[in-house]
């Protein structure tokens, strides 16, 4: 799976650039990283997101036992890779049928998050117990919710392109490609919004400082983050709003 937002949707943390990083093509220029995401994985599908990015979905090589999805529902797009242990209590909760699969269930939790909160984000993706990583789109608010798992089950990258655009894939040569040195493995237990950056859904009252990667020549490469047990989120109240609010600028 692929997907490249421009850095107007999705602003890439600063400590993803590296400075040792060769300049580039836009990974959105032309469709270049699309394209090249095709030559490698044939009968992929890539949608065009406009001005936003694009995203692509392929079942070439994949692991059986962390199978990929995709689907569109509403204008929300998502891929999706591995499986959720708790899928049958979620669709339950979520009112899905007995037919819904992973990738619906994600966006239902979406939908949810963004129409009838304030039900916290983290809580959201914490509800959802298994191995996975997930990139969603909302292209009617513009907006990006991506998560992996608490251990980081799923190969996922991250990175950021010459012109600050966000790259998002499970092919770390795909990003590399993208990125040159700018990139790193999307941090475990992490969920990032196109409203509030990067967050610990496991330790949602922390704050997450970024810890530089080195490569075998010495070069920094893109950045880690870890929890910072000594830094605490500063507590917010619950804002008073009327019924027809749009929670989606608050997740």
């Amino acid at each position: 799976m692929l997907a490249v937002f421009d850095n107007t949707v999705a602003k890439c943390p600063d400590a993803l650039q590296s400075p040792h990083s060769a300049p580039a093509s836009s990974a959105l220029k032309d469709g270049f990283l699309a394209n090249h995401f095709a030559s490698l994985h044939p009968g992929s599908v890539t949608v065009n997101l406009g001005t936003s990015g694009h995203i692509s979905h392929s079942l070439h090589n994949q692991n059986p036992f962390l199978p990929r999805l995709f689907a569109v529902v509403d204008d929300i797009f998502c891929l999706f890779q591995g499986n959720i242990d708790n899928v049958v209590v979620l669709k339950q909760q979520y009112g899905l049928n007995k037919t819904a699969n992973e990738v619906i269930v994600v966006i239902e939790a979406y939908k949810t998050l963004r129409d009838r909160g304030p039900y916290p984000a983290d809580q959201v993706v914490k509800d959802i117990q298994g191995k996975f990583a997930f990139i969603l789109y909302d292209s009617t608010s513009k907006a990006t919710f991506v998560a992996a798992d608490a251990d980081g089950s799923v190969p996922f990258f991250w990175g950021s392109d010459s012109e600050g655009n966000l790259v998002l894939s499970d092919d770390v040569q795909i990003v590399q490609k993208g990125c040159g040195k700018s990139f790193a493995p999307f941090p475990k237990g992490c969920f990032f919004t196109t409203s509030g950056g990067l967050r610990s859904f496991e330790h949602p009252l922390n704050e997450l400082k970024p810890v530089p990667r080195v490569d075998s020549s010495g070069q920094v490469c893109g950045a880690t983050f870890k929890v910072d047990a000594e830094t605490k989120k500063e507590s917010v109240g619950m804002p008073r709003v009327d019924s027809s609010y749009n929670w989606s600028s608050n997740y």
